[in-house]
């Protein structure tokens, strides 16, 4: 019996020792132990500008011959209405954690700030903005002539998802957040797929591509709005066999080197080195100013240096509400905006979309006034934050809009009316 019992005693330590070896990993640059620690809400800002000290990654390299935007800054204190109260864009930041913030007109850089340790370059994560990079890659395909319409399915580039629900599904409707899937994205919820899709991914190095092939579909696809970060792990998996290359890889041929980005970016990936797969509904990391060209190169309909790197008319497609259930309204799905192909599209919108990722980062194009605002922030309460986030964005491009322009869509709207 004594035997027995030391036997036991033995194997448990066995077992307790090797799991503490799991979750520390003292061997690993990267493990759980850390991951739990650096996403408390304590530290989170440190996190969103150091990610790739907790996740693996792959480097998405600049160009050789790219310059900075041009700054004619004009740092003023903006202020706006939000319900009963008096705000200036100082409190807004202050409040959400912001840790950047910059808007260009007419391609230069008016405002530019940041906040919490963060400068010029730091590279913040993009939380979902990443949704809207990868869209693009698609676009990019289609002008390419890889990618020959919106209606073809993913198994067609993704042949990994061959045989299940999201194989058959279009590309229309994985852009359109339409997909039908029954999947719960919800980071609050213990147990909702989004965060055991994170697990899977961040902790346990699962393949991705096989954790998401595994999610049925419940009701038809192309019939309402339902945002599932899934989706868009699907379309980078296209993206990836479109042009047989890592995401990172795309992203720095496709995006980082004809649009003269100045900044080193990264984009985290399940498990360290060659043999990691990209994130893919996520986690791109960059500097502030090239998340707001990223911007201007939409503002500019998807050209740059003369050259057209976006199908005619993607923008205006993306950017849009595609079918009634995507447009923002009283009994829209999710308050105080509406939806396009991987881009937010505000209420009662007038030429403005906005890229949007958790805990408050935006990338904000105004094409009346041509105002372009990147934020990166670490905002805990981004979800009840949204409409004055709107309301504040809006200020800023009222402010920094040319007044001359202005003036005439006012006089023009007033001819109308």
């Amino acid at each position: 019996m004594k035997k027995l019992i030391i036997g036991l005693v033995v194997f448990l330590a066995v077992i307790a020792v090797s799991a503490a070896g799991w979750f520390y990993r003292p061997w690993s640059d990267y493990s759980p132990a850390e991951i739990q620690a650096a996403t408390q809400p304590e530290r989170l800002v440190e996190t969103f500008s150091n990610m790739g000290e907790v996740f693996p990654y792959r480097a998405i390299n600049p160009s050789e011959s790219a310059t900075h935007l041009g700054r004619n800054l004009q740092p003023v204190s903006v202020g706006y209405r939000f319900g009963d109260t008096d705000r200036t864009i100082d409190d807004w930041m202050a409040d959400s954690d912001t840790t950047g913030l910059m808007v260009l007109h007419d391609g230069e850089v008016v405002y530019e700030t940041y906040r919490l340790g963060a400068d010029a370059d730091t590279r913040h994560t993009s939380w979902s903005v990443g949704k809207s990079f990868v869209a693009t890659l698609i676009a990019m395909a289609m002008q390419d002539g890889r990618i020959a319409n919106l209606d073809q399915s993913a198994e067609m580039f993704a042949p990994q998802y061959g045989g299940s629900d999201y194989g058959d599904t279009t590309l229309r409707h994985l852009l359109m957040m339409s997909a039908g899937m029954d999947f719960e994205e919800d980071y609050n919820a213990p147990n909702s797929d989004i965060r055991r899709l994170f697990l899977g991914a961040n902790i346990y190095g699962q393949n991705i591509d096989r954790l998401v092939s595994e999610i049925e579909r419940n009701r038809t696809a192309g019939e309402d709005l339902h945002y599932v970060s899934a989706n868009t792990q699907v379309l980078s998996a296209v993206v990836r066999g479109v042009y047989n290359d890592t995401l990172a890889g795309v992203v720095e041929e496709r995006i980082w080197t004809p649009l003269g980005m100045t900044g080193e970016a990264y984009w985290n990936q399940n498990i360290p080195g060659q043999n990691g797969m990209a994130i893919g509904y996520c986690c791109l990391n960059a500097t502030l100013e090239d998340y707001a060209r990223f911007g201007q190169f939409y503002l500019q309909d998807g050209v740059w240096n003369g050259e057209r790197l976006l199908p005619e008319g993607w923008v205006r497609q993306a950017t849009r509400p595609n079918a009634p259930f995507q447009e923002a309204g009283p009994d829209s799905v999710y308050a105080h905006r509406g939806y396009g192909l991987h881009f937010w599209v505000p209420e009662n919108h007038d030429g403005e979309y906005f890229m949007a990722g958790v805990y408050g980062q935006y990338v904000w194009v105004d094409e009346r006034r041509n105002i372009v605002i990147a934020r990166t922030a670490a905002d805990t309460e981004w979800g009840g934050r949204t409409e004055e986030s709107i309301t504040a964005m809006r200020a800023l491009a009222a402010h920094y809009g040319d007044p001359v322009n202005n003036d005439a869509e006012m006089e023009a709207d007033d001819e109308q009316n």
